[in-house]
């Protein structure tokens, strides 16, 4: 037994904390901002293996504390063991500094502002010289060589431009999590980023992640007890499998979690088609106290004293987001411009048995319920058979009516499964339907769904099956082929990757029993439509992730026209 010599120990620590230049990049961005600083710049060449120079107007140090930076476990952030609780800074532990000096050619140039600044020079974690400098307050830590002397893990460096991608990922997201601050990355003399400090959140989203990307998203904010969720999230229709972003912050720290990913994915649940993954920006407001960030070396991990409680917060956040019209369209009970941001009440408590009665029987929303009937005085006319259009003080709106009426039947067919309700009418003459072995198979693996929506039937020998009851979502319905494509797309799996197996069957019907584009409809029958989509939990989306409504507002009819 031994124990290890510092230099050992140094490049110990700089395994766990300094894997590659990128990491450097986070740790020295970090400590400038927790020094205070306001503007900080960032240069590297050649992915950062050559050199990596991080300069701030932070608070600077002066010759003691320069010398005593470079020692493992120096910090001026944690005095005692109780001090871990609740950190609010990037850096405590008092390990990069020293870990990444130990494999480099390292220079600290800083200064409180006080008299002359200092100047330190490391070689591979031997210090070299020390001397007095003139400069402003603030520091500069320059990096060239890094790994020179662990040529093992130097050759585990990837190429130029992949190690310069990471660098700037490092950057984006301290940029994210910090608004506040001035941001400059320049690499191999070409500049990358430049962020002025107090941007605006939205601009510096835009800069960082693309200005078509915020275009994109919609805004979020909601608390559940102590926790706060704010941020940004996409719209459902822009949603894809691929190229998406997310990024988390607890308290402004940068860190990863994929449960809460999931949980605000969760939120989207039937606003989305299976498979699609939404860029979300979410940011975490909760108690010091609350929250350990001293569980990952590189700390990229916390663990929340509540989890049950964020993971809720964020999930009503998303919903409640995607509830309100303004996720594309800007309407409001009463013809005004408050929005519909409140999440709606059930559809069987909001409109009775209004969902399944026909349009032109439909029974008025209740007075509590969130309508305001005066927003469809106004009058309603379809374009092309297709689209229901009516008029606000913001400008047109137009609501697609077979995504309408999908997102009405599929959150009746939910609120059917949880209540027990089944709504069906009896058939004076039996249908016998012919199927494929598949879609056999399909009908009877599903058959308790089928029934609980209204669809009453029994084998009749081979692949034939006699339909006795159906459902009457709407005056037009066609029960012979919605059943057939139901069943159809049950057995190919053409509504797959639902989590839920009765999601997927309620979005498969709603979907096929919903009115069609084309289809005539009478103006109390669309405006029966339209209170009973309102009523939804969310209206702006129907079960694929399409928008049902959508606003032309007046200013774009009057530049197009060449008003303004």
């Amino acid at each position: 037994m031994a124990i290890l010599p510092d230099a050992v120990a140094n490049q110990i620590a700089a395994g766990e904390v300094v894997d590659r230049p990128a990491s450097v990049v986070k740790e020295l961005v970090e400590n400038a901002i927790d020094a205070g600083a306001r503007h900080v710049r960032v240069e590297i060449a050649e992915g950062g293996k050559t050199l990596i120079a991080v300069s701030d107007d932070g608070s600077g140090m002066g010759r003691e504390d320069a010398i005593l930076a470079l020692d493992r476990h120096a910090t001026s952030k944690i005095v005692v063991a109780a001090d871990l609780v609740g950190v609010n800074t990037f850096g405590f532990r008092g390990e990069a500094l020293p870990a990444i000096a130990s494999v480099a050619r390292f220079q600290l140039t800083t200064t409180d502002g006080e008299g002359d600044g200092t100047e330190v020079t490391v070689t591979g974690g031997r210090v070299e010289r020390v001397a007095p400098v003139a400069r402003q307050r603030g520091t500069t830590v320059t990096v060239r060589n890094l790994f020179f002397n662990t040529p093992a893990r130097r050759k585990f460096l990837r190429s130029v431009s992949s190690e310069t991608r990471a660098a700037w990922e490092v950057i984006g997201i301290l940029a994210l999590s910090h608004p506040d601050v001035g941001i400059e990355f320049v690499a191999d003399e070409s500049a990358r980023l430049q962020v002025p400090a107090d941007q605006p959140e939205t601009d510096r989203l835009g800069q960082v992640w693309g200005r078509d990307v915020v275009a994109s998203m919609i805004p979020l904010g909601h608390a559940v007890g102590s926790v706060r969720v704010e941020g940004m999230i996409q719209r459902p229709a822009d949603a894809r499998p691929t190229g998406r972003r997310t990024q988390l912050f607890v308290n402004g720290r940068p860190f990863r979690d994929p449960g809460l990913i999931r949980a605000a994915e969760a939120g989207y649940r039937s606003a989305i088609a299976p498979g699609d993954r939404p860029t979300l920006l979410l940011k975490l407001s909760v108690p010091p106290g609350d929250v350990d960030v001293n569980v990952h070396p590189a700390k990229l991990e916390v663990r929340f004293r509540e989890r049950f409680q964020v993971e809720r917060a964020i999930e009503e956040a998303v919903r409640l987001a995607l509830g309100g019209l303004d996720a594309s369209a800007t309407l409001a009970p009463g013809g005004g411009s408050a929005g519909w941001a409140s999440p709606r009440r059930p559809m069987a408590e909001a409109s009775g048995d209004a969902a399944w009665l026909p349009f032109d029987q439909a029974a008025p929303a209740a007075p509590d319920a969130g309508i305001s009937t005066r927003s469809f005085a106004a009058p309603l006319f379809q374009l092309r058979d297709t689209y229901i259009v009516f008029e606000t003080p913001e400008g047109a709106v137009f609501v697609d009516q077979h995504s309408a009426h999908e997102r009405v039947l599929y959150e009746q067919v939910m609120a059917d499964f949880e209540s027990g309700a089944v709504a069906s009418q009896r058939l004076l003459l039996p249908i016998t339907i012919e199927l494929t072995d598949e879609e056999l198979e399909a009908a009877e693996r599903v058959g308790d769904s089928l029934r609980r929506i209204g669809f009453e039937f029994e084998p009749f020998g081979g692949r034939s099956v006699v339909l006795h009851a159906v459902p009457s979502p709407h005056p037009r319905f066609d029960a012979t082929l919605c059943f057939r494509e139901l069943v159809a797309d049950l057995a190919r799996g053409r509504f797959g990757g639902w989590a839920n197996q009765l999601e997927r069957f309620a979005a498969t019907y709603a979907c096929r029993a919903a009115v069609k584009a084309g289809m005539p409809l009478s103006e109390p029958e669309m405006r029966s439509l339209l209170v009973r989509l309102f009523a939804t939990e969310l209206p702006p989306h129907d079960v694929h992730g399409r928008s049902t409504i959508v606003t032309v507002p007046v200013d774009e009819l009057e530049r197009r026209f060449g008003r303004r």
